[in-house]
C-alpha cells in the first residue's frame, strides 16, 4: 500500500494535479539522491540506425528536488509497426501532429545540460539519443547511470533486471508501463526501494561511481583529450611501444575515443584495448570518405594488433570468364596482384582464397545446372559425371548448345561482377567538414586511391604523378559506394 501511495503521489508531483508542501513526506525522500536527470524514451524498434524516438520523458533532480518534469511525444517520420504499437499504446495517429525531434532538441538539451543521465538500460535510451543529434549535426555528450547496471550491483542474488522483473519482486505497479513517463516514475520508485533496503549510503556509493564517466588508463591526461575535436578523422592507440596497437576512425573523433574507455565496454577486445593503451594519436579528415581511406591504408602499414579485419591478404582472388566460347575452360582465376583494369568488366567476386573461389563456382554450377567440365572444375571427355546425375543440363553431351550454356553462366554470375572504371582518367571526390571548414580531395584512378589533396600544390602533383595499377579491395568497396551516394565528383 505504501508503493502505491508513493507511485500516486509522484504522478500529482510530475503533472502537477495539486500543489503540496516543499516539506511533504515524498521530497523529503527524494532530497536523498545525487543530481541526476532520468529519463526514459520509446521508439519505432530496437537499432538507433534505421529507428526513430516515438516518445520521450524526463524528470531533473537537483539538490535532492525534482525541479523539471517534460515529456513529449514525438513525430518519427515513419510508420508505427503494429507490434510496437501494442506493446507501447503509441499510433501513428498520436504521432502525427506532434514535433520532430530537431524541433524539440534545443528545449531536450536544455533538461539533460551538465547532469548525468539516468535510464533502465542506458546504452538504449542514449544511443538513440546521440544518434538524433547526429543527424541534425549537433554532438551530445553526457556521463550516464544505467539503473540495470546499479540493480545488479546491489542486488547481485537475483536474476532479473529488468523492469518487469523489478516491478514483480519489490511489489510495484504502475498503469502506463511502456510509456515514457511511466517507466520513469518506476525507476524512481525503484531507487525508493534500494534505499529502504539497503540504505542511501550504499546506494549513492554504487551511483557516484558508475557516473564518474571514463575511466582512462594511466598516462593519458584529460586535458588531451579535450583537445581533440569532434570532426571526423583518424586515431591511433598505441601500448608500450612505437607500433600501434589499434586504429580507429570516426565522423566524431573525441565522442569515439571516449567510448573506447567507458566502463561498459561492449566486448572483451575493447576492455583489452583500453587497459593496453598508453599514447593516444588522432589525424583529421574533411570527411567519412577521407577518414574510411586513411584507416584503411594505416593498417595495412602499421599492422596494428587488434585490427585483423582490414590487414591486407595477398591471397585475394578473383573469376575470370572467357571472353569466348572456344576458350575452355570458360573460368579460370586471377589474383588481385596479376589484375589488370583492361578486363575488370570479365572479373567476378573477390575471394579471400582460390579455394573459395573454386567452391562459389562449383555451388553455382550445382544451383543453375552448369557443366563442371566447361567451368573448368573436372577435367575428361564426353558428357560429365553430374550429366549423368542430372545435374549437368547437358552441353557436354550435344543437349544443350554452348551459346546457351555460356549466356546462362553469364547470367549465373552477373551479381558478383566487378565494375569497370566509369570515368575517363582520373576523378575527384571532394569533401568538406561543416564545422571546421577542413576540405579534402580525395583523388582516384581506376579505383586505386592516387592521393589526398588540401592545396593546389598537392593537387598539381596529383595531375601529374605517374599511375601505378595497385588494386586494393577495400578502397574499392569504398569507392563503389561513396559513388553511389550522389558526391561531388571533380574530373581532372
Amino acid at each position: 500500500m505504501e508503493f502505491e501511495f508513493i507511485h500516486a503521489l509522484i504522478y500529482t508531483i510530475l503533472f502537477g494535479v495539486t500543489g503540496l508542501p516543499d516539506d511533504h513526506k515524498y521530497f523529503q525522500e527524494v532530497r536523498w539522491l545525487p543530481d541526476m536527470v532520468i529519463l526514459d524514451i520509446e521508439t519505432t524498434g530496437g537499432s538507433h540506425l534505421f529507428d526513430r524516438i516515438t516518445e520521450i520523458a524526463l524528470v531533473r533532480i537537483e539538490n535532492g528536488e525534482i525541479v523539471d518534469r517534460w515529456q513529449s511525444l514525438i513525430n518519427p517520420g515513419r510508420s508505427i509497426p503494429i507490434t510496437i504499437t501494442h506493446i507501447t499504446g503509441i499510433t501513428d495517429e498520436m504521432v502525427k501532429d506532434a514535433p520532430t525531434f530537431e524541433e524539440i532538441a534545443p528545449t531536450l538539451y536544455q533538461y539533460l545540460e551538465g547532469l548525468p543521465l539516468a535510464a533502465h538500460n542506458v546504452r538504449f535510451d542514449y544511443g538513440f539519443l546521440k544518434a538524433e543529434y547526429q543527424r541534425i549535426n549537433a554532438t551530445l555528450m553526457l556521463k550516464t547511470l544505467c539503473t540495470v547496471k546499479l540493480s545488479r550491483r546491489i542486488f547481485p542474488e537475483h536474476r532479473g533486471h529488468g523492469l518487469d522483473a523489478i516491478m514483480q519482486r519489490h511489489g510495484l505497479t504502475t498503469n502506463a508501463r511502456h510509456r515514457a513517463m511511466g517507466d520513469v516514475i518506476l525507476v524512481l520508485e525503484y531507487l525508493e526501494v534500494a534505499r529502504r533496503l539497503l540504505g542511501s549510503v550504499r546506494v549513492i556509493e554504487e551511483i557516484n561511481d558508475q557516473c564518474k564517466g571514463p575511466s582512462l588508463p594511466a598516462g593519458i591526461d584529460s586535458d588531451l583529450l579535450n583537445k581533440i575535436p569532434d570532426s571526423p578523422g583518424v586515431y591511433l592507440f598505441f601500448g608500450e611501444t612505437d607500433l600501434p596497437i589499434y586504429i580507429g576512425k570516426s565522423i566524431k573523433l573525441r565522442s569515439r575515443i571516449l567510448n573506447h574507455f567507458s566502463s561498459d565496454h561492449a566486448s572483451s577486445k575493447e576492455m583489452q584495448i583500453a587497459q593496453e593503451v598508453k599514447h593516444i594519436e588522432w589525424i583529421e579528415t574533411a570527411g567519412e570518405l577521407g577518414a574510411l581511406l586513411l584507416e584503411s591504408k594505416l593498417i595495412k602499414e602499421r599492422q596494428p594488433a587488434y585490427n585483423r579485419m582490414l590487414r591486407r591478404n595477398r591471397q585475394l582472388q578473383s573469376i575470370r570468364l572467357a571472353e569466348t566460347l572456344d576458350q575452355t575452360p570458360w573460368i579460370t582465376y586471377v589474383s588481385a596482384d596479376e589484375l589488370d583494369p583492361s578486363y575488370f568488366d570479365l572479373l567476378y567476386g573477390m575471394f579471400r582464397s582460390k579455394r573459395s573461389a573454386t567452391e562459389t563456382i562449383r555451388q553455382i554450377a550445382i544451383d543453375h545446372r552448369l557443366c563442371p567440365r566447361f567451368l573448368g572444375l573436372e577435367t575428361g571427355k564426353g558428357a560429365c559425371f553430374s550429366y549423368q546425375l542430372k545435374k549437368c543440363s547437358g552441353v557436354c553431351a550435344g543437349k544443350e548448345s554452348p551459346e546457351l550454356h555460356y549466356l546462362r553462366l553469364k547470367q549465373a554470375l552477373i551479381g558478383m561482377r566487378l565494375e569497370s572504371w566509369p570515368y575517363d582518367g582520373r576523378v575527384g571526390i571532394k569533401e568538406v567538414d561543416g564545422i571546421t571548414g577542413k576540405t579534402q580531395i580525395q583523388v582516384f584512378e581506376q579505383w586505386c586511391h592516387i592521393a589526398t589533396v588540401e592545396d593546389d600544390i598537392q593537387m598539381d602533383e596529383a595531375r601529374q604523378s605517374r599511375f601505378e595499377f595497385n588494386f586494393d579491395l577495400d578502397t574499392y568497396k569504398l569507392l563503389t559506394k561513396a559513388l553511389k551516394n550522389c558526391v561531388e565528383i571533380i574530373k581532372f
